[in-house]
């Protein structure tokens, strides 16, 4: 009798030893599942807009309006290699890192004074 019962403990052994890759696997699933919906929902995108706002800082030429990340409105009036000069206002020029700006933009309401 204890020779059947040891038989069978080693049967049931074998086959929870092949199914413990499956087990393992199935643990991690979860988590490679929400890395990959983050890295559609999240990541890929800011990747995408990342990319455009280098190209666009790229087309800037001289004369272009800007608007930096600081809120400050000019126009490009020098393209050094790391940075923008920029005039604010007649005869006052700024100079603003490459990364500051962030878009072409239209003049503020009350510049146009």
């Amino acid at each position: 009798m204890n020779l059947f019962i040891l038989l069978q403990a080693a049967q049931a052994g074998a086959e929870t030893a092949a199914e413990a890759p499956r087990s393992g696997f199935m643990q991690f699933l979860p988590l490679i599942l929400i890395f990959l919906v983050i890295w559609l929902f999240m990541i890929r995108p800011q990747n995408k807009k990342q990319k455009e706002i280098q190209k666009a800082r790229a087309a800037l030429q001289v004369g272009d309006r800007v608007v930096t990340s600081g809120g400050i409105y000019g126009k490009l009036r020098d393209i050094k290699d790391d940075a923008f000069i920029i005039e604010i206002s007649e005869n006052v020029r700024i100079r603003i890192e490459k990364t500051a700006v962030f878009a072409a933009g239209e003049p503020a309401a009350n510049s146009s004074k």
